[in-house]
């Protein structure tokens, strides 16, 4: 297995202008117009590993996929938002995570391809994952909600609104989570010199978008406004060289000082989601967020 050094992870991604699409708001708009003109094929991997099985079905109007471990006796499940922006599809990261996961932990992890900027919302993603979860416990039993930068909005917002239902989840796993889309942290501005992905400029292009007709500050599309207490624990990572640690930083403050449980993983010098990156700390992250899955369902 490949592994680059993290040293090169920088110089690559500036290199090939990984944040293109968010240092500018007429790029944010460009990759909008390119997504929907082009949209890009969000199938799983011709190959993954071999232990793991992949199956899709509808689910109201969205594809849903599964992976399954095929060698360890399932247990348990996992719902899981990817990250992109909310304009990028599921990219061949997350269907390697969401395998990891499976053959790892042996839950079933579900993936759904949610609709994107400009057509889906804020709220249409968060009520399609409440019902992905609601099912899941139906079919597997104890249930762990996760996600990814935009993911991870999705799915901490979702996670107040089971809540809100009388549904407390075992686990939800945040991994470099948007969690307030209005950018206006006054930290922002002093980690962005260091983050070669996000910016400022298009994300709120991009939110303006999501929101739908909702207020930015509506928990369901950002869900560091909403009341913390009584959700159940939480696994979170962000590194110090994403523009998304200090939204992150204040979770971690307001859920504990709310009684939450949540155990915090700050990656020092680390970008955003490098659990995805195929470098040695992002294999440390993965397995980071493997032994939160456990945890979940034991």
């Amino acid at each position: 297995m490949l592994i680059v050094p993290n040293a090169l992870v920088g110089p690559a991604l500036r290199l090939i202008r990984a944040n293109r699409a968010f240092v500018s708001e007429a790029g944010a708009r460009r990759r909008i117009r390119e997504r929907t003109l082009r949209p890009v094929p969000y199938g799983p991997p011709a190959t993954l590993r071999p232990d793991v099985r992949v199956d899709v079905e509808r689910f109201g109007d969205w594809p849903v996929y599964t992976v399954s471990p095929t060698k360890r006796a399932s247990a348990g499940g996992v719902v899981y938002a990817h990250g992109g922006g909310w304009v990028g599809e599921i990219a061949p990261q997350h269907w390697v995570l969401a395998a990891t996961i499976a053959a790892e932990t042996g839950a079933t992890v579900t993936l759904p391809i949610y609709p994107l900027v400009p057509y889906g919302t804020a709220a249409e993603a968060r009520t399609g994952m409440v019902e992905l979860v609601r099912r899941s416990l139906d079919r597997h039993g104890p249930t762990v909600l996760a996600g990814d930068s935009a993911g991870g909005q999705i799915a901490l917002s979702a996670a107040l609104r089971l809540r809100d239902e009388g549904i407390v989840l075992p686990m939800t796993t945040l991994l470099s989570p948007a969690l307030d889309l209005t950018w206006s942290n006054p930290r922002i501005p002093l980690v962005q010199p260091s983050d070669p992905w996000l910016a400022t400029p298009g994300g709120r292009v991009f939110a303006e978008h999501w929101r739908g007709d909702l207020e930015l500050t509506d928990p369901a599309v950002s869900p560091l406004f909403g009341e913390l207490a009584g959700l159940g624990p939480i696994t979170l990572l962000s590194g110090t060289r994403d523009v998304l640690n200090p939204d992150a930083e204040l979770l971690v403050a307001r859920a504990r000082a709310a009684g939450v449980s949540l155990d915090f993983h700050e990656g020092v010098g680390q970008f955003h989601v490098w659990a995805l990156l195929p470098t040695r700390s992002g294999k440390a992250a993965t397995q980071t967020i493997v032994r939160s899955v456990a945890r979940g369902l034991r």
